[in-house]
């Protein structure tokens, strides 16, 4: 193909092995997503539900759990579908969307991640003033801050990516359109300039991750001094969790946008894809769950209520 007016689809890298690794995978992501799907729907209707969460912390956790539902139906659903009919092509306008909504929610979740680590220090570094800073009126706004600034970042990079000249075929080596694959199709010195913004991005990025970690040391610092144990112990169960996330994303996230053409290959994509796109957002459901007390305790009522009313 000539140059991108003349593509009309991508294909995508379609998981290798016999039918039964094929089967393997089929059975793992669609585990994964029913998961997600579940776990993030119980966490956004326990926390609707009760009007005794709707706290800021809990606010913040409800905005997440929306974002990882986004992200996590962009990518897996397709790939799932593509293993059950053995094609993985995509069309240029759902690659598009694809590529947009993966760089709308997946930025648009750290930078929540980065309010709630500020929510966390407030709550626990100057409680007297967490009312005053975390009203009702405040979390809305950086809520919408998030939403606002992930859909611009979205919005820029894929017009940017899409801008580009693309001569190098088709293929694209990833299961879902991701923003290095398609500048390796790129025919032309133009793609240096939406690198630039990646390293512009992940400059950003990291920012955000010095922020969040000078908080939790600030946190943690708190803590240390709590005359309870129980209290230390509630503290680090709620930021522990929180922080391992964030690295994760973080870590693999930079890497996979970053890394040197020389060290990349197939097998590493893929598995760094699924660590920043996937594990995240199936994972956050049970961090934020299962060591949250009052969260177990409210999920628990509410599933109770539903089978006692059948």
């Amino acid at each position: 193909m000539s140059n991108s007016s003349s593509i009309t689809e991508f294909l995508l890298l379609p998981f290798p092995g016999t039918q039964q690794l094929q089967l393997l995978h089929f059975c793992l992501f669609l585990a994964t997503y029913l998961a997600a799907l579940l776990g993030n729907s119980l966490i956004i209707t326990t926390i609707a539900w009760y009007h005794h969460l709707h706290t800021p912390m809990y606010f913040f956790l409800l905005n997440l759990s929306i974002l990882d539902l986004g992200a996590i139906s962009t990518t897996v659903p397709k790939s799932i579908v593509y293993s059950l009919r053995h094609s993985s092509d995509i069309s240029y306008t759902g690659c598009v969307l694809q590529l947009f909504f993966l760089v709308f929610l997946i930025p648009a979740e750290y930078f929540l991640l980065t309010i709630m680590a500020y929510d966390r220090y407030i709550a626990i570094c100057r409680p007297l003033h967490y009312g005053t800073l975390l009203g009702s009126r405040a979390c809305a706004h950086m809520a919408a801050a998030a939403w606002a600034c992930g859909f611009l970042y979205g919005l820029l990079h894929t017009a940017n990516t899409f801008s580009l000249p693309l001569c190098q075929g088709n293929a694209v080596h990833q299961f879902f359109c991701e923003i290095p694959q398609i500048l390796k199709l790129s025919c032309s010195t133009a793609y240096l300039r939406e690198l630039w913004l990646l390293v512009v991005s992940a400059c950003l990025f990291f920012a955000c991750f010095v922020f969040i970690v000078v908080s939790y040391v600030q946190i943690f610092r708190a803590v240390l001094r709590m005359p309870s144990q129980q209290g230390r112990h509630k503290a680090f169960a709620t930021c522990l969790p929180h922080l391992a996330v964030v690295s994760l994303f973080v870590s693999t996230a930079i890497f996979a946008y970053l890394k040197p053409p020389s060290i990349s290959s197939p097998s590493l994509d893929l598995v760094l894809a699924v660590l920043y796109s996937v594990v995240p957002p199936a994972m956050n459901p049970l961090i934020y769950s299962l060591r949250n007390q009052e969260l177990k305790a409210a999920l628990s009522k509410l599933l109770t209520g539903c089978f006692q009313k059948q």
